[in-house]
């Protein structure tokens, strides 16, 4: 059994103009584990993000979403993880992944970036990789010159149901990831689709 996760960050932009958008996803987990699991985000500007704290089967976990901008994500991070000393093995990050389809979703730990911003940002702030990773699925738009526009935009209604299902069955993994049986938690997701 490994070191379970004491925090789970999610990655998206502030603002209503993002709220809604593929680039979002990490922000949709997040809200998801507060609504279900009795969670209330406040602003804490000293973690340049909101914060809530929940609680799972006995397991406590922090909840951050920074409000820095995707790029940024890392001085929210680094701030908070510094703040109470969580290692990056007890550390997840919730991001979109143009590399997995509308639907898909993966766990694992450590790895590049693969173009990420937000997740460049943190490996710098942090000084590593080892952290884990939340990659929820939201397609490819085909051609690299049009990512940008494509995470900032709205998925289809069809992608969107597809989204929000990827990010049910990530939550039912929860109780696998605060108390380290990782291997459970990816036997559940991986093979799920």
């Amino acid at each position: 059994m490994s070191l379970p996760i004491s925090l789970i960050v999610g990655l998206g932009n502030p603002g209503g103009q993002y709220a809604e958008t593929r680039h979002n996803a990490g922000f949709w987990f997040l809200d998801l584990l507060a609504r279900h699991h009795g969670g209330v985000f406040k602003a804490e500007s000293r973690f340049h993000g909101q914060t809530c704290r929940i609680h799972v089967g006995g397991h406590e976990c922090r909840l951050l979403k920074p409000s820095t901008y995707m790029n940024r994500s890392g001085q929210s991070v680094s701030s908070l993880a510094g703040y109470f000393r969580i290692p990056q093995e007890q550390l997840l990050v919730a991001h979109d992944e143009l590399d997995l389809p509308a639907g898909g979703v993966r766990l694992k730990q450590g790895g590049g970036h693969a173009g990420h911003n937000g997740l460049r940002d943190i490996m710098s702030a942090l000084g590593g990789r080892e952290f884990w990773r939340l990659r929820i699925g939201i397609d490819h738009p085909g051609d690299a010159r049009q990512v940008v526009d494509y995470v900032l935009r709205r998925p289809s209604r069809d992608d969107a149901i597809a989204i929000e299902d990827a990010i049910d069955r990530a939550e039912g993994t929860l109780p696998d990831l605060l108390s380290g049986t990782f291997q459970k938690a990816m036997h559940r997701l991986h093979s799920a689709r």
